[in-house]
């Protein structure tokens, strides 16, 4: 059975002209870019990572997240509205600890 014979797709190579077959869109997003990061990378373990005012920052958020918003939904009065004890304190502080914890990982 050759690929003539089937009615399905088959991929040919030749179709494509290569690399200068792309569109202008891509040529011109490379030309912008320097490309210094292929031609030197850095290694992971020369890279500034300690543990900083970003850490202790996104320490407490986690403790605000895990251990103040739980003791405050069980300590919630139920008298009071249990939309704000059931929704709203465990978005809050999920929602702080999500971009703290992008803030806190992403270096100038």
């Amino acid at each position: 059975m050759t690929s003539s014979d089937d009615d399905g797709y088959v991929h040919d190579p030749t179709a494509f002209n290569g690399p200068d077959d792309r569109g202008a869109e891509t040529e011109t997003a490379e030309a912008d870019s320097d490309g210094e990061w292929t031609d030197a990378p850095r290694h992971p373990a020369t890279a500034e990572r300690e543990f900083d005012w970003r850490g202790w920052i996104l320490v407490g958020a986690i403790v605000l997240a895990f251990v103040v918003a739980p003791l405050s939904i069980l300590l919630w009065p139920p008298h009071l509205n249990y939309f704000v004890a059931l929704l709203i304190l465990p978005l809050l502080p999920a929602a702080l600890l999500a971009l703290t914890a992008v803030w806190a990982t992403t270096r100038p």
